[in-house]
């Protein structure tokens, strides 16, 4: 497969001009370096993403740098052993569109640290569909899974459940054999969230208890939104049960108090999805194709858009009118 001598790019700018990205024209000598070169054949839009694309967030550290934290695609190009000409690949965060050129470009260079094969039993539409939110719902069930959270201890809560990572936790806990209730402010979605697994969809008034211990109702959880709802699900947690922290779309507080630890022995596991270890990576990319496989990725994929389209996605997802995954198709 030839390299190519020009190629389109999402790309993002901060300097004397002001914050601003679009689309751009790039060479290979205009990313950063790396040792595996992918032509790209999808990508993903992650809240992550929007902050990014808009500076609404502080997320690159650099600049400019080519957006999107995921990416998949074939080898083209590789000078480390590990990868050959046409192999199926991907990498979900691991500083793209961080500190490195990401996923929202035709061509990729990447690290072949990060660079994962695609497993068996996913396509590379099925893997973005996936990317990070995917990656950060199947590594919190792993740390609880490790931390010996099992179904018989009474079903996980999710909250955010509409979200990217909400929805795919919904589905992938409910594959692995857990009962899952959904947590949503949105009761025009409860369709959508028991058509994907959810046994049970509750409002966000299920999680307003404000007192330091409550009758034991879940037997853990994962939650995306911080604040005053993830004390009350640390509250209603049975005894040694998890639950993981993966995101804060209400507050980065948490006023909580020591009971539900100290009382029940409740655990609360962060979940950072960027900066994996490579073996833990691998494991939890292994689940995902095979046993803790979403059954609904259609249905998860609500949105498809090419680099074009990109801006009017990141504006919808920060105005917090969109659900389920955004997948970002190259060509």
């Amino acid at each position: 497969m030839s390299l190519p001598t020009t190629f389109n790019a999402f790309r993002i700018h901060n300097d004397d001009a002001g914050y601003r990205a679009g689309i751009e024209t790039l060479t290979l000598d205009g990313l950063n370096p790396g040792d595996v070169v992918i032509k790209t054949a999808y990508s993903s839009v992650n809240y992550k993403d929007a902050l990014a694309g808009t500076g609404e967030g502080k997320i690159l550290r650099r600049f400019p740098l080519v957006g999107g934290i995921d990416v998949a695609g074939h080898v083209v190009a590789s000078s480390d052993p590990a990868f050959k000409e046409g192999d199926a690949v991907l990498v979900t965060g691991c500083g793209l569109s961080e500190t490195r050129d990401g996923g929202y470009a035709e061509y990729a260079r990447l690290e072949a640290k990060w660079v994962i094969p695609l497993p068996a039993g996913l396509s590379l539409r099925d893997s973005m569909i996936l990317g990070t939110a995917g990656f950060t719902a199947a590594l919190a069930l792993f740390r609880m899974r490790q931390n010996r959270q099992t179904p018989d201890l009474g079903p996980l809560a999710v909250t955010g459940a509409t979200g990217g990572v909400g929805s795919l936790a919904v589905d992938i806990f409910s594959k692995a054999g857990f009962e899952v209730h959904a947590i949503s402010g949105k009761p025009e979605n409860t369709g959508y969230l028991t058509s994907i697994g959810a046994s049970q969809v509750l409002g966000r008034d299920a999680l307003a208890t404000t007192r330091p211990l409550e009758s034991a109702r879940f037997g853990g959880g994962l939650d995306n939104v911080g604040g005053a709802m993830l004390a009350s699900l640390l509250a209603q947690t049975t005894p040694y049960g998890n639950v993981a922290t993966a995101g804060l779309a209400a507050s980065h507080d948490l006023p909580t108090t020591v009971m539900p630890f100290i009382i029940r022995g409740v655990s609360l596991l962060g979940v950072a999805s960027a900066g994996t270890a490579r073996d833990v990576r691998e494991a939890v990319w292994a689940h995902l194709a095979s046993d803790w496989k979403p059954a609904h990725l259609d249905t998860i994929c609500t949105r498809e858009t090419t680099l074009d389209g990109l801006p009017e996605v990141f504006r919808t997802m920060l105005a917090g009118q969109s659900f389920g995954r955004t997948l970002v198709r190259m060509g």
